[in-house]
């Protein structure tokens, strides 16, 4: 079972408004990078749970079995650029 990096993208679009996604990778591996204000007030752990929470049953079945995350507020990507 494969998942695409566009399905992957869709899936978190789904339950985020207003989010600036990036996907990439494939074969199982993937770095998912999310801009979203959704991340406001959270710390690392739990702006990944967010995301986890999102993607789990894909974890599950296996179509994705490593993932690297950044997740950032608009506010904070702004001041990385």
């Amino acid at each position: 079972m494969s998942i695409t990096t566009e399905q992957i993208t869709d899936i978190i679009a789904a339950e985020i408004d207003d989010a600036e996604l990036e996907v990439s990778g494939g074969d199982g591996k993937y770095q998912i990078k999310v801009v979203a204000d959704i991340f406001a007030g959270l710390n690392s752990v739990k702006r990944q749970q967010t995301i986890y929470r999102i993607i789990n049953e894909h974890i599950s079945s296996g179509a994705i079995h490593a993932v690297s995350m950044l997740l950032h507020t608009k506010e904070e990507h702004a001041k990385a650029k």
